[in-house]
């Protein structure tokens, strides 16, 4: 396989670095996996750790090599220290405790008692498959889950996802009514919505447990333990089960770039120490997000992570991770306040090589599990080769998210007059990315719709949304705003690299922001859940945006028209028209705010054409303006050229295949 350096002579200068890095890799993958060995065979710290049974007893394990003592306490024992719940020191920071399977029945709760030098203190322990939280005192506990009746999977087989047409989603807040919605609740209300949109892919968030609701699931507190708050993990791993039925994969929005800081939830000072897991001192603070940073250069840190991995696909078959903060694990200062001008960002001094190999290594052990993975990099420095094969000297990463382009609509909305938006830099914006890496394109995730910022649709219509979204309601901005919604999605969706993404209800205007309950709004959940009912209406205009979407991504998944190539045919300043083609079919945008054009020539393929999408149509809520029936056929100009001519209302797109 090429070098990375070899398709792109700017990386030329980097050559020995990109070597280095790749060394890096498969040197730690050969000290974990001895040579032809694999890291799914060698890490099984979950296996050792984690609470299970074995010759008839419960055995508890934990590492924690700056314990004086350890004791287990629970429901079972009162909460009591005790000698006969004291667990014994085994070697090399572990220490270990049998118990008798009868004197510890299933759901019972518990914790760690620990001594240090100096202290001592209740903790949860690492490798905690499922923790608890009560309703009243709001404190959390391990609990012993080894159901009489594992769950039986229905739908084994491997989901292979060539282009991801993502739908990013939040079980808790799926819910239309206020409070926290269940795993079982979205697989029988959401799931068939999602597959009847004809996304094929789920990304879910906040599946790690995490203390405070309100953190999205950022601030992780227990690894390997799925949210209670949800259901039990057989509920969840129903809902894969029917995803991969529908022929819909999983993947999870996975955090490994910190930790919670909390101490009686999370990984910080589990022994007393603050290093267990972590850096020292300054480094292993995050600034910006008040967390815990993790030493990846640390081998009990390295094999906590990977086994973190191999435990989520192992027991809930899920189909992949969407890596969150990339960008903050990849360097020293976590990319803060930085702007990443040129390639030295990205193999100097400030790089932080233990989490890049980490990353390499993640990519390695998830691709040995399934080869049909999906793993997505969240990074918005743009790191040569993080989306690149570790063979071709990159870090491994499927896909790396588009973000510049979300940011890039934020600036024209709030910027531009709609007479100044630039179609040629709008082409090169949405269609500048790496020949050499993969990419997953959106106009919004969850990112915009938090309270403090907006999503589109509010940008475009603000106000109008509370009283002029009804049908019978004659409003300008609500027409315009419905125009560019439709524009802006399918504008993305059409350039995109390789995937793309969408958050949950966003692609019928969603006309609330998200806000989690909190102390600053009363601890309500009016703000954390989604409004499906509004868009199945057919007096409101939410409808006809979902129809759109709905038609959109099923031509997409139909065609696969992300494994072809595009080409620009026109991108005219003056007129604001852009024109592309991908695969067999014909993209014109009219972005003008207030011309139509009646005969609009511009050059494209031999051949004859046919409208299959026009987000003027009255299913959409347009005004009816094109004669689908019609086929238009090119002609030849003086100069020998095809011509298509076209009428082209204002503010519509149209999609046309060539018959």
């Amino acid at each position: 396989m090429n070098m990375l350096y070899d398709n792109d002579e700017w990386l030329k200068p980097y050559k020995k670095a990109i070597d280095a890095r790749k060394k890096r890799i498969l040197a730690a993958r050969e000290a974990i996996a001895g040579k032809g060995g694999s890291i799914y065979g060698a890490v099984n710290n979950h296996l050792w750790y984690a609470l299970h049974k074995e010759g008839g007893c419960w055995v508890f394990r934990e590492w924690a090599p700056n314990a004086a003592r350890l004791y287990l306490v629970g429901d079972f024992n009162g909460w009591k220290r005790s000698e006969r719940y004291a667990l014994q020191p085994v070697g090399d920071g572990n220490w270990e405790l049998r118990v008798p399977e009868d004197e510890i029945p299933h759901g019972s709760l518990y914790k760690w008692f620990v001594e240090w030098p100096g202290g001592s203190g209740e903790r949860i322990p690492a490798y905690a498959t499922r923790c608890i939280q009560d309703n009243v005192t709001k404190v959390f506990c391990a609990q012993a889950w080894l159901p009489e009746k594992p769950y039986k999977w229905l739908c084994d087989k491997k989901i292979k996802i060539d282009n991801p047409l993502i739908y990013e989603t939040h079980i808790g807040m799926s819910g239309e009514e206020e409070g926290v919605a269940s795993f079982n609740h979205f697989r029988e209300n959401v799931l068939p919505r999602i597959a009847d949109l004809g996304y094929n892919t789920i990304q879910i968030m906040a599946l790690q447990e995490h203390p405070y609701y309100g953190s999205f699931g950022y601030q992780v507190s227990n690894f390997f333990a799925l949210s209670s708050r949800y259901g039990t993990p057989e509920e969840f791993k129903a809902l894969v089960d029917a995803a991969h039925k529908e022929g819909i994969a999983v993947i999870m929005d996975i955090v490994h770039s910190h930790a919670v800081k909390n101490e009686a939830e999370g990984l910080s000072r589990l022994d007393g120490s603050y290093t267990t897991y972590f850096h020292a001192g300054d480094r292993g603070n995050h600034p910006a997000w008040d967390s815990r940073c993790f030493d990846y250069g640390k081998s009990q840190t390295m094999f906590f992570l990977l086994s973190n991995c191999k435990y989520w696909m192992e027991e809930y078959h899920l189909d992949g991770f969407r890596f969150d903060g990339v960008t903050s694990m990849l360097y020293h200062d976590h990319g803060l306040g930085r702007d990443f001008g040129g390639y030295e960002d990205y193999f100097n001094a400030g790089v932080d090589e233990d989490a890049v190999t980490y990353l390499g290594l993640a990519n390695l052990l998830i691709k040995e599990m399934n080869p049909c993975s999906i793993t997505i990099a969240e990074d918005m420095s743009g790191m040569a080769g993080l989306a690149a094969p570790v063979s071709a000297g990159g870090v491994g990463f499927d896909y790396r998210m588009s973000m510049g382009v979300p940011d890039m609509w934020i600036k024209i909305i709030k910027e531009k007059d709609d007479h100044d938006w630039d179609m040629q830099g709008l082409w090169y914006e949405l269609t500048n990315k790496r020949a050499d890496e993969k990419t997953i394109s959106y106009a919004e995730c969850h990112d915009q719709a938090l309270v403090g910022d907006k999503t589109i649709i509010f940008r475009l219509i603000d106000k109008e949304m509370y009283y002029s979204m009804d049908k019978a309601t004659k409003n300008q901005i609500v027409d315009r705003g419905l125009a560019l919604h439709k524009m802006i999605r399918l504008v993305t969706l059409a350039t995109a690299g390789n995937g793309y993404l969408n958050f949950m209800g966003n692609e019928f205007g969603h006309p609330e922001w998200i806000d989690f309950p909190r102390e600053g709004n009363g601890w309500s959940y009016s703000h954390a859940r989604r409004l499906w009912s509004i868009s199945d209406r057919d007096d409101l205009h939410y409808k006809a945006l979902r129809n759109f979407d709905k038609d959109m991504i099923h031509l997409f998944a139909k065609e696969h028209l992300l494994s072809k190539g595009h080409y620009c045919w026109c991108a005219d300043n003056t007129s604001q028209i852009l024109a592309f083609t991908r695969g067999e079919y014909l993209f014109v945008f009219n972005f003008n705010p207030e011309q139509s054009f009646p005969d609009y020539a511009f050059p494209v393929p031999e051949g004859s054409w046919k409208i299959v999408l026009d987000s003027d149509a009255a299913r959409y809520d347009g005004f009816e303006r094109n004669d689908d029936t019609v086929t238009h056929t090119t002609m030849t100009n003086r100069q020998g050229k095809q011509l298509l001519q076209l009428y082209l209302p204002a503010r519509t797109v149209i999609v046309l295949k060539k018959v």
